[in-house]
């Protein structure tokens, strides 16, 4: 991994639905607490029950995750995610295991948000902290209508 620099984050604005509340200036301050990161096509992310401290952002490629069934060795796809799709967020929040497990479809890059870089972000300047945490909930909320749709559609 390496560490993210002020006009990379510049970049993937437009890219990020969590960035959409960010003005161009908010982003150089944004950047100090992320870092970036490349994971090869096949490499597992994580793992469920895993210990969880990032949240993982994605900037290129694409990411499967799947939860564990009741019946050993099954999985359920939850999800493939691509550019703009945020993953990893629960462990951020909750500070709970892994619930579900994450494996780069491609080759993926990622900006990475640890839970302390997270927490620092919110001492050192809670206005910046607030308006990424909007987009992150505006990015979640996306996820979570458009999961309601597919199960309607299977009704």
């Amino acid at each position: 991994m390496i560490q993210l620099v002020p006009e990379k984050c510049a970049e993937f604005k437009s890219q990020l639905r969590c960035f959409y509340f960010l003005d161009a200036e908010d982003l150089p301050e944004l950047a100090r607490y992320f870092t970036c990161g490349r994971v090869p096509a096949g490499e597992t992310l994580w793992r469920e029950g895993a210990p969880g401290d990032f949240e993982a952002f994605i900037i290129a490629g694409k990411v499967e995750v799947t939860k564990e069934t009741e019946f050993p060795g099954r999985q359920v796809v939850v999800g493939v995610y691509s550019p703009g799709a945020i993953i990893g967020e629960l462990c951020i929040m909750e500070g709970r295991p892994r619930a579900v497990t994450a494996v780069a479809l491609e080759e993926t890059s990622l900006l990475l948000l640890s839970r302390e870089r997270f927490e620092q972000l919110l001492t050192d300047n809670p206005t910046l902290a607030v308006k990424l945490l909007k987009g992150m909930l505006l990015a979640v909320s996306i996820r979570l209508r458009k999961s309601f749709e597919r199960l309607a559609a299977i009704f």
